[in-house]
């Protein structure tokens, strides 16, 4: 928050001789990853309210978690950039999610 930066050690092991892992390739490859779990945890807490689901016992939080990231998986592969707009956009019409995973 705030555009504060902050230094964290990071210890990770590869299979690079230590000529290959040049220390900027290893922050990119890092960076890269986190950058992937941002973006889909990030939307689906905040889209989905995820963290206040009910949803808690059993296999019933996996479940729920793979049924949100296939929605905004086939979002985003349809083109949509605001998955919370595409949501609304999908929940008016109930034939436009069977368009979008090319069912109709």
């Amino acid at each position: 928050p705030g555009g504060r930066w902050k230094t964290v050690t990071v210890y990770a092991i590869t299979s690079l001789t230590g000529f290959d892992a040049d220390p900027g390739l290893l922050a990119r490859w890092i960076r890269g990853h986190w950058g992937i779990e941002n973006r889909l945890h990030w939307v689906r807490d905040v889209t989905y309210d995820e963290d206040r689901s009910a949803v808690r016992t059993g296999s019933g939080p996996q479940v729920m978690a793979a049924f949100r990231n296939l929605a905004i998986t086939a979002l985003r592969l349809s083109g949509a950039t605001n998955i919370a707009a595409a949501l609304r956009h999908h929940a008016r019409d109930t034939l436009r999610p069977l368009a979008t995973y090319k069912i109709t």
